[in-house]
């Protein structure tokens, strides 16, 4: 399964897969190409940023600056939680917000997207599988028709699985942390 799927990655191609939140689509962070295609498959301005998965907290101080309060938070947190972070490197102009420069990563807690960002060796898109605007699927079959037919590639795991919630997404300005979804 990872061998396939990180196959896909490294050809600039799409995935729908399981995360530790909701199913997603992902590709390369890093081709802006393989990034152009999951704005197209949403129906997306590529004006809105994505979050990238990353596995580790190495990999996340690879591509920005990682502020001590992040560091605590990521170290306390028990549901998975992203950051937005300013300045990155390294990863796709067109995930970043061009109004700040900043970008949402997550150090992802899934055995799967562990293992395939740990082989892949670069961090990975991370949108919900729908339509821009229409509800977040919860599960597999809450997937619409057209994102399963647009993608390239659909991890064949844990495709029964219901899951209940999103990740929370913080910003950290100078000492202050701004919660933007809980």
């Amino acid at each position: 399964m990872i061998e396939e799927t990180l196959e896909h990655l490294v050809n600039g191609n799409t995935i729908l897969y399981p995360t530790d939140t909701v199913w997603g689509l992902g590709c390369d962070a890093t081709n802006s190409e393989a990034v152009k295609k999951i704005y197209k498959i949403k129906n997306r301005e590529e004006s809105k940023s994505l979050i990238v998965l990353v596995n580790s907290l190495k990999m996340l101080q690879e591509y920005v600056n990682v502020p001590a309060q992040a560091i605590e938070v990521l170290n306390k947190a028990v549901k998975p939680t992203t950051i937005i972070y300013r300045n990155p490197k390294g990863i796709a102009a067109n995930i970043i917000n061009k109004e700040d420069n900043t970008i949402a990563i997550r150090v992802v807690q899934n055995e799967f997207c562990e293992k395939l960002i740990e082989k892949f060796n670069k961090p990975i898109v991370s949108t919900s599988a729908n339509l821009s605007g229409n509800p977040t699927p919860k599960s597999f079959i809450d997937v619409e028709q057209v994102i399963l037919d647009s993608v390239d590639y659909i991890v064949n795991l844990q495709q029964n699985k219901v899951s209940k919630r999103s990740s929370t997404i913080l910003k950290i300005e100078g000492e202050e942390i701004i919660v933007i979804r809980e």
